[in-house]
């Protein structure tokens, strides 16, 4: 598909720059790095990143960081996704997507034989927890190199299996039809809900291998990333109209994207100060007796004006803990407590 590339309006510059996440419903034929370049252009700063790459044939929820929030991006990753997919069978290829040479085709007869509880029996298998093999034609490094830039040079590429979660493998509907050559295939309309890290692509193939008539995927919609769905997204000509109006790029702020992905700690002043200057503070558990210590769990501080100050991390061991400042915002910053605050809480 070619994408068109229509004029890009600057933002006004007496504007501040914008910080905080965008949810970009990202079009079909753009990479990832083709919509980063765009918002770039639109907030007025090269401090634009995004948190999980969507193959180019992919639309839907691409989550973008602008300015500051370019630092939440690590936490955002990590987030469960949601995808609508379609999921051809009859067919391999070579990247496991429609966009790849056919490597094998099944054998006459042998796609009429799948039936529905055939399908829902091997998506069964892909549910759970699994060991993958990524799709080859993947960003993953072999021995330095991409594993994409190796196949696309013609050789063979092995990659490690990886552990992933398919929380969600629910089949929507079966369409027998034949593709442009006149094969017979199956379509399998699908919702898949799985950890970061998980190549629907790879399901497809290995639903595909299951049933032994091969597989690839044809349509590939991501609907959430977290707590971020369609419903947030907005398209690049909708944010390009934004800024033409003069109004700065919309984002979702720094402070409201912080209280999405982490427990809210409310500090004082005085520890607000604390944490902006490095120090540890109390442990951020309100009730320090209750279930194992959480050495990776991390809060989200926040300054009595609403503020976001830091990231904290609990470290140590029960009765001995306190709340280390793993990614702080407002350095060096000093705050002072709400008029009327009594001294023993400020």
């Amino acid at each position: 598909m070619t994408r068109t590339k229509p004029d890009v309006p600057s933002p006004d510059p007496s504007l501040p720059t914008p910080s905080g996440l965008v949810v970009v419903d990202k079009p079909a034929g753009w990479t990832s790095h083709d919509v980063v370049a765009r918002a770039r252009r639109l907030a007025g700063t090269r401090k634009v990143g995004h948190a999980g790459t969507l193959d180019p044939m992919a639309t839907g929820v691409l989550v973008l960081g602008v300015d500051r929030a370019t630092r939440l991006l690590t936490w955002v990753v990590g987030r469960d996704k949601t995808y609508a997919a379609t999921i051809r069978l009859g067919l391999t290829t070579v990247t496991d997507d429609a966009e790849g040479e056919v490597l094998d085709v099944a054998g006459p007869g042998a796609v009429a034989a799948v039936d529905e509880d055939a399908v829902a029996a091997g998506v069964a298998r892909l549910t759970g927890d699994l060991e993958q093999v990524p799709a080859k034609v993947s960003a993953i490094k072999v021995e330095g190199r991409r594993a994409y830039a190796q196949v696309r040079a013609g050789q063979d590429v092995e990659l490690a299996a990886r552990p992933v979660t398919v929380s969600e493998f629910a089949v929507h509907r079966l369409v027998r039809t034949r593709d442009d050559a006149g094969r017979d295939v199956l379509d399998v309309d699908v919702t898949v809900t799985c950890s970061s890290g998980t190549y629907v692509r790879a399901l497809a193939r290995d639903l595909g291998a299951d049933l032994g008539v091969g597989g690839h995927l044809t349509a590939l919609r991501r609907t959430r990333v977290g707590a971020w769905g369609l419903e947030d997204a907005s398209t690049l000509e909708e944010l390009a109209a934004e800024v033409a109006a003069g109004r700065p790029l919309p984002v979702t702020s720094l402070e409201d994207a912080a209280a999405g992905l982490f427990p809210v700690r409310r500090l004082t002043a005085a520890e607000a100060e604390d944490v902006a200057h490095g120090r540890r503070i109390g442990p951020s558990a309100a009730d320090p007796g209750a279930g194992p210590p959480d050495n990776e769990a991390v809060t989200g501080g926040f300054a009595p004006d609403g503020r976001l100050v830091a990231l904290l991390s609990d470290r140590g061991h029960r009765g001995e803990r306190t709340a280390k400042p793993v990614l702080v915002f407002l350095p060096g910053e000093r705050f002072a407590a709400p008029p009327g605050t009594p001294p023993g809480e400020r």
